[in-house]
């Protein structure tokens, strides 16, 4: 007969060479969780200099590219007066439409930043029941407005 400590060891050695059988097993047989981009990084605590400026300068590097990406006060006129040049016929009530051909003119006008705004997508999304196919120049001014 054995004793209890020798069962006890004869049990851990056991469950030690099971443990690792499988865990080794897991990994040579999948390794597509090792594609799995990382999503998560931790801040940096606050001893971590480097890695604290680090942050913050990609953080305004970040905030500097979307700001330049905006619509300028500039380019917002020149967009609404692209937009007013070329409204579509009859008007309804005080409201300014435009058709998809005059849309897609003002789009290559507009400059750049503006293309974007300028797709079939946008335009379906803004078309409502107008009998003239039109959409309303002050709703897609708006939509740029806030989407920019």
């Amino acid at each position: 007969k054995k004793s209890e400590q020798e069962l006890k060891d004869e049990e851990m050695e056991l469950f030690t060479k099971y443990y690792m059988e499988w865990k080794g097993g897991r990994k040579s047989g999948n390794t597509s969780y090792m594609n799995i981009p990382r999503f998560y990084y931790r801040l940096p605590a606050e001893d971590e200099v480097l890695l604290q400026k680090l942050r913050e300068e990609s953080r305004a590097v970040f905030l500097q590219r979307k700001s330049r990406e905006l619509l300028d006060n500039e380019e917002l006129q020149n967009l609404w007066f692209l937009l007013d040049k070329h409204q579509t016929s009859p008007m309804i009530g005080e409201e300014a439409m435009i058709n998809y051909e005059n849309f897609l003119k003002v789009g290559e006008k507009a400059g750049p930043k503006c293309k974007l705004f300028f797709t079939a997508k946008i335009f379906a999304k803004l078309l409502h029941n107008d009998p003239y196919g039109r959409i309303s120049i002050m709703q897609f001014f708006n939509y740029v407005m806030r989407k920019g």
